[in-house]
């Protein structure tokens, strides 16, 4: 073992090594291209779609609890403002929800 490059064993291990790059650089590029292909503008849009569906019915939550919390509040009713004004903020957030999902998208 003089490390001159003259041993059959470590010869054969280096083209075993190019040919395993080789091919790891063809399956790096087809992944490459193959995710190109799937982060197209479309799944920007739906990202967009799902960001506002979640804003949607997190502010229709949050709007209706701190509105009826308000009302409990100053009216002393509590807790039958906040439960009323909740699920009035639920049925507005699903009904948001249905009228985007109706939406045609380009």
């Amino acid at each position: 073992m003089t490390g001159n490059g003259s041993d059959p064993e470590l010869g054969s291990e280096d083209s075993r090594l190019v040919s395993l790059n080789e091919r790891l650089d063809r399956a790096e590029a087809a992944e490459a291209k193959r995710t190109a292909v799937n982060a197209g503008p479309e799944s920007d849009a739906n990202y967009r779609l799902g960001n506002r569906v979640l804003a949607e019915l997190l502010g229709g939550l949050i709007g209706g609890a701190l509105f009826g919390w308000l009302i409990d509040r100053f009216a002393e009713t509590s807790p039958w403002g906040l439960l009323v004004m909740l699920f009035m903020g639920i049925i507005v957030a699903f009904r948001n929800i249905i009228r985007l999902s109706k939406t045609p998208r380009n």
